[in-house]
């Protein structure tokens, strides 16, 4: 491999919230990072602009607009460039989503990924990183999740998509060499992150006086356990994992990232609760709905980090309160800033 200012890394799905972060890393290293993304409207893309705007002011960012569902523009993209390690965080995020447009899913996670594959094996990489997802676990109910696990019931087409992609994959790890390594990611949060996710909408719902919903049904007893993890410990794990291809036979390599550390729901919401309150300087109470579980939702999410552990000799560390203290902080600058702009226009 060539030393990491040289070595060229493709990024797809660039202006998302894990590709943003991660392709800053590398472009504060003095990488070359090309970017790939088709900057949908799945949620608001001022967010997903003002991230690109600060990649694009590396001079080592180059940005192609494209879709990975487009096989001719991802053959065209590794023919110019010649990328040497491959990063696929493009999908279509999103499990309730999944139920209600599945097409999309399809689309980009399972043909779009397939086309990444097709590009690796006609122009060879060094290693390809792939986004998965801890949906892939299902209703397991042996906790901690572990890669070993048996992961063929999945509850969402969305973690079907991603189960498929550890499929594939596998299967072109073993047919054609390519060095790939799976990331099972645990619902990622922080700074600039998806307004989809929850602990954003709780944000944006407290600032417009609209009432949180919980989807737990009220029962503290059996309430809802994420395994949430902070964005930096995300990116420093895929860093680390990006110059240690896999070897062997079948040189495939699969990994949670997660912290390990599972939090009830309602005590996540009591810590944003006084993180917002620390951040806007009044006392922050959520209104709250509580509402059944969701078709495609699980009880409990919690990875297993022994084997990232092993093989890089990092574990996630960043703990909720820190994480979702810079969270809010941001959350709060970020919206003020907004509004200003809003009452110039």
């Amino acid at each position: 491999m060539r030393n990491e200012t040289s070595t060229v890394y493709l990024i797809t799905g660039a202006a998302g919230f894990i590709g943003y972060f991660l392709a800053k890393k590398l472009l504060d290293q003095e990488c070359q990072v090309i970017g790939i993304d088709n900057m949908n409207d799945y949620y608001d893309v001022r967010l997903k602009v003002s991230r690109l705007e600060q990649l694009e002011a590396f001079e080592k960012f180059s940005f192609i607009k494209g879709d990975i569902a487009d096989k001719t523009m991802v053959y065209e993209v590794f023919q110019q460039f010649h990328p040497d390690i491959v990063i696929n965080l493009a999908a279509q995020a999103g499990v309730r989503y999944s139920i209600e447009n599945p097409d999309v899913y399809i689309k980009s996670n399972v043909v779009g990924f397939f086309n990444i594959l097709e590009a690796c094996r006609h122009y060879p990489v060094e290693h390809l990183v792939y986004a998965s997802s801890s949906s892939v676990y299902g209703l397991n109910s042996k906790v901690p999740f572990e890669e070993t696990d048996v992961v063929d019931y999945p509850i969402s087409l969305y973690g079907a998509t991603k189960k498929a992609n550890e499929t594939m994959a596998y299967t072109y790890s073993h047919l054609y060499k390519i060095p790939a390594t799976g990331l099972r990611f645990f619902t990622v949060y922080g700074p600039l992150g998806r307004p989809d996710m929850a602990y954003y909408q709780f944000t944006e719902r407290y600032f417009t006086g609209e009432a949180i919903e919980i989807f737990n049904n009220g029962d503290f007893e059996h309430d809802l356990y994420r395994d949430f993890t902070y964005i930096d410990d995300i990116i420093e794990g895929i860093i680390r994992l990006l110059p240690k291809p896999p070897t062997g036979e079948v040189p495939y390599n699969l990994f949670n990232i997660g912290n390990s550390r599972p939090v009830r729901l309602m005590v996540f919401i009591e810590t944003l609760e006084k993180c917002l309150s620390r951040s806007t300087g009044r006392e922050v109470v959520f209104k709250k709905k509580f509402e059944p579980l969701k078709p495609g939702d699980v009880s409990t999410t919690y990875a297993s980090t022994e084997a990232l552990e092993k093989a890089v000799g990092f574990k996630p560390k960043i703990s909720i309160e820190q994480g979702l203290q810079k969270f809010s902080d941001w959350f709060v600058s970020y919206n003020k800033l907004n509004c200003k702009e809003a009452s110039r226009k």
